[in-house]
């Protein structure tokens, strides 16, 4: 009897992503942030020792556990060659035409031969309630006897309650990375999914998720 294969779905614990939020099967939240990097070789060593001296103080005053993720992925050039052939048509100095097209060949020619890397840093930010987790808890007895609009409605306050604490979480970790010097933003819906799409297709270039 040949087996059924099972869609890898099945195998991701993640139900949905909403208003930025990672909602997982078990009805546990994850948000999370993105973060730049800063050159600690470019400090001098009293900088260095308090940049690390504040991380370490920041991870300290943790009451949570959160994971730190590094994605380093194959940059993609091709929006920025695109720009260098929208400057040609509007140079009116040949020189300048001559000189961008000798550029934009030199980029194309250099990223063929050499794979051009970025990393991207995410700080993922977790929130359990075991309290109100699914229908069989606290609203799931409540509303037993209600209608589904009823039901919906009780499940939206659910969602909304862990969410309000998830952000407080969010916020704490915001804070703590900026007193490191570290810019962070947390991911809208759309630039979850796009990471996410990227850790199970490894193959693709980088996209335009980026921290302003």
């Amino acid at each position: 009897m040949a087996l059924k294969a099972k869609a890898t779905q099945e195998f991701i614990p993640i139900k949905e992503v909403r208003d930025g939020v990672v909602v997982l099967k078990n009805g546990d939240l994850r948000a999370i942030v993105l973060a730049n990097s800063i050159n600690l070789s470019l400090k001098s060593i009293d900088e260095q020792k308090a940049t690390i001296m504040e991380f370490q103080n920041f991870l300290n005053t943790l009451d949570f556990s959160v994971q730190i993720s590094v994605q380093s992925r194959k940059l993609d050039i091709r929006p920025y060659l695109l720009l260098l052939e929208d400057r040609i048509k509007v140079q009116n100095e040949p020189l300048l035409k001559l000189q961008t097209r000798e550029y934009i060949e030199f980029i194309r020619n250099f990223t063929e031969s050499v794979s051009i890397m970025t990393k991207s840093f995410f700080v993922v930010v977790p929130y359990t309630h075991t309290i109100l987790k699914s229908d069989s808890g606290i609203f799931g007895r409540m509303f037993s006897g209600k209608s589904k609009e009823e039901a919906r409605l009780a499940k939206q306050v659910d969602f909304e309650e862990k969410r309000s604490q998830l952000e407080e979480r969010v916020l704490v970790i915001q804070q703590g990375l900026g007193r490191c010097g570290i810019n962070s933003a947390q991911l809208g819906t759309e630039e979850v999914v796009e990471v996410f799409y990227k850790v199970f297709n490894p193959g693709a270039v980088e996209g335009k998720i980026r921290l302003e």
